[in-house]
């Protein structure tokens, strides 16, 4: 990665990435979905999902009540606010701003969780490769100062440079949030093979070099080609890149597997775990 504080950037032929696709999403009630298993995630899987947080209301049961999972993992990055999560295979905790939660679903698992306002967040839903969409439930919690960084770019998952993320997340897979000042430029190489790229803004607007501004998600080409970007005004984005996910998309209401076999395994066991939960009074 280079960061350089000079130069506009300018396209140049066979030289960086593209913008092909861009989307502001569908929002419902204080929940932006940017990207669905059923639409984007299609063109950048294994990311088959992403929703923007964006409220000054509260998020109690009514948003984010109890719900099950298969098939895929959950990454939840706080950016403003703070709240709580709990999950059916007993982890707990609150999440304060710059904290991150992975939840790999796996076989199933069920979620809730609230926030306080002011709410800013981002959670993104990764595609499980066979050899862990039936595997068991787990998550793990990083508070702010647990998550590495090089230079503009904090680490959620994968790796860039020396730094590398805790979490146990597939391999083929990079995750980041990156916040530039005004006129700053970041280039990123992704390794050989991350031929998905994407980025999502939170606040102010870029150049890649075509403009993406606040609220957008761009979908680049796929090429082994670097990503560059300038701040046109201070901004902070997420940006994934990852190898191709190589396997068609067998949906459920909220699960995600690679084949109609899993599918069924995955929502079986996710049926079983949530009359468990009411047979106990968590859920209603």
């Amino acid at each position: 990665m280079n960061v350089d504080s000079h130069t506009p950037l300018k396209p140049v032929v066979g030289v960086g990435r593209n913008v092909i696709f861009r989307t502001r999403g569908d929002a419902h009630g204080p929940v932006v979905r940017m990207v669905s298993p059923s639409d984007v995630g299609k063109m950048i899987k294994p990311f088959v999902s992403l929703d923007l947080v964006d409220t000054q209301e509260p998020i109690g049961q009514q948003g984010f009540g109890w719900h099950p999972h298969s098939g895929i993992a959950t990454l939840t990055l706080a950016i403003e606010g703070h709240g709580r999560y709990a999950e059916s295979i007993g982890s707990e905790g609150t999440m304060v701003a710059g904290d991150i939660e992975w939840m790999s679903a796996g076989r199933g698992v069920w979620h809730s969780g609230f926030a306080v306002p002011p709410v800013k967040a981002f959670q993104l839903w990764v595609a499980l490769p066979p050899e862990r969409e039936l595997a068991p439930a787990f998550s793990q919690h990083l508070s702010v100062s647990e998550v590495p960084s090089d230079g503009p770019a904090r680490v959620l998952l994968g790796s860039s440079g020396e730094a590398v993320s805790p979490i146990d997340a597939p391999p083929g897979v990079n995750y980041f949030v990156v916040r530039l000042k005004a006129g700053q430029r970041w280039t990123h190489q992704p390794p050989l093979g991350y031929r998905v790229g994407w980025i999502a803004i939170l606040d102010g607007s870029l150049r890649t070099p075509d403009p993406v501004g606040k609220g957008e998600l761009a979908v680049f080409d796929q090429s082994d080609a670097a990503i560059e970007f300038e701040a046109v005004t201070d901004t902070r984005f997420v940006l994934g890149t990852a190898i191709p996910h190589p396997h068609d998309l067998h949906l459920g209401y909220y699960s995600v597997h690679t084949s109609p076999e899993a599918l069924i395994e995955g929502e079986r066991e996710i049926a079983r775990i949530g009359l468990d939960l009411r047979a106990r009074g968590v859920v209603s």
